[in-house]
């Protein structure tokens, strides 16, 4: 159902690096970039996530209550998603755990306070 979510940044380049290394985690890569965007995603035609300098040329701001939410594989690959943004600077929105009976999340957000969800079903 949805084909790619849009973050705004001040500092696309700064921004590119963060993604560059959090998605090797997954095996996502740069899949499009121009001089006010770049795009991620792990397979042609699947889902991508992007960062992208505002069309207006107004400052970028953070969006009350929006998320982008990542599926991954494992308790385990939260957890080093989640550890990741932590050391690139990113900040802690709550720890890598269960919610509910069948899934896991970890949040955090970006260095431009972007709020990111990691998570999977139980096994």
């Amino acid at each position: 159902m949805i084909g790619y979510m849009t973050v705004g940044t001040n500092d696309l380049e700064k921004a590119g690096k963060f993604y560059d290394e959090l998605f090797e985690l997954i095996g996502a890569t740069r899949f499009m970039e121009a001089e006010h965007i770049i795009l991620w995603g792990s397979k042609p035609g699947h889902a991508m996530f992007s960062v992208i300098t505002p069309h207006d040329k107004q400052t970028a701001t953070v969006g009350n209550g929006t998320m982008a939410a990542f599926k991954v594989d494992s308790l385990e690959t939260i957890k080093k998603m989640h550890a990741k943004v932590l050391e690139l600077g990113g900040k802690d929105e709550g720890q890598p755990g269960p919610r509910g009976d069948e899934m896991f999340f970890g949040y955090a957000r970006d260095l431009e306070g972007n709020k990111l969800a990691f998570y999977s079903m139980a096994n």
